[in-house]
């Protein structure tokens, strides 16, 4: 049987024992029906992973003793940032979790001009606090140790001012510039645009920006799809794919 992967947001340390918050606790005892002595691994995003014991069995609670942690050499030396404008429902928590089973390092949720999801200030930290629980249920799966932030949602032309990466692309299916043809970087910045494509002034600001025009093959992909096969593109050609 697979040793479940546990994912705490609290600190991790060799031969401590750490309660189990209430996610860990319904998954492993109400959803697993774990038994007191059970094999866990538990990890919190540091790039480690914690092998443990579950201990203290209870009616509504639960812990796991700490062995020693191990550093499993998971993450690609590719650092990949997505630009991910805005879908509806489904298609949004696909993009989120499949980048992250690829080794994407970071999302930043964006608005563009033919995004058609508009977010109030609390319907906006709800969607933020769900993507980033997709992100962590896709690590878990995926055996990543390292969560991928999901950003705070923002205009399109706030993060195309702010991003820092080697190289900057733009999904673009007017060009055909090759990716063999650029120098391999250590960063990327990856702007993919809504359902609707990103309007012609949206890709100059990016251009104007420092992002270069691209295109992963011949056909239109939809919004979700194409992070997920840029992404696979770019640790193949830089990444750990290869």
């Amino acid at each position: 049987m697979r040793v479940p992967r546990v994912y705490l947001d609290l600190p991790l340390s060799e031969g401590t024992r750490i309660e189990l918050d209430d996610n860990a606790f319904n998954h492993c005892i109400k959803v697993l029906r774990l038994a007191e002595g059970a094999p866990l691994t538990l990890f919190n995003g540091d790039g480690l992973e914690y092998p443990a014991e579950l201990c203290d069995v209870a009616k509504k609670r639960a812990a796991a003793q700490i062995g020693t942690p191990q550093d499993p050499g998971r993450e690609s030396p590719l650092t990949i940032e997505v630009g991910q404008a805005i879908s509806r429902g489904e298609r949004m928590d696909y993009a989120i979790q499949k980048s992250s089973e690829l080794g994407i390092t970071r999302i930043h949720p964006l608005f563009t001009e033919r995004c058609e999801v508009r977010l109030n200030n609390e319907r906006q930290e709800k969607r933020q606090r769900h993507w980033q629980q997709v992100a962590i249920s896709a690590c878990e799966q995926s055996q990543r140790c390292r969560v991928p932030a999901i950003e705070e949602p923002s205009a399109l032309t706030d993060w195309i001012g702010r991003v820092d990466a080697e190289l900057k692309l733009v999904m673009h299916h007017h060009t055909a510039q090759p990716l063999a043809s650029i120098e391999p970087p250590k960063s990327v910045a990856l702007l993919i645009g809504p359902e609707g494509g990103l309007t012609e002034e949206e890709v100059e600001q990016a251009i104007a920006a420092g992002f270069q025009p691209v295109a992963f093959g011949p056909r239109v992909m939809r919004t979700e799809t194409a992070p997920v096969a840029a992404a696979a593109i770019l640790q193949y050609l830089w990444g750990d794919l290869g």
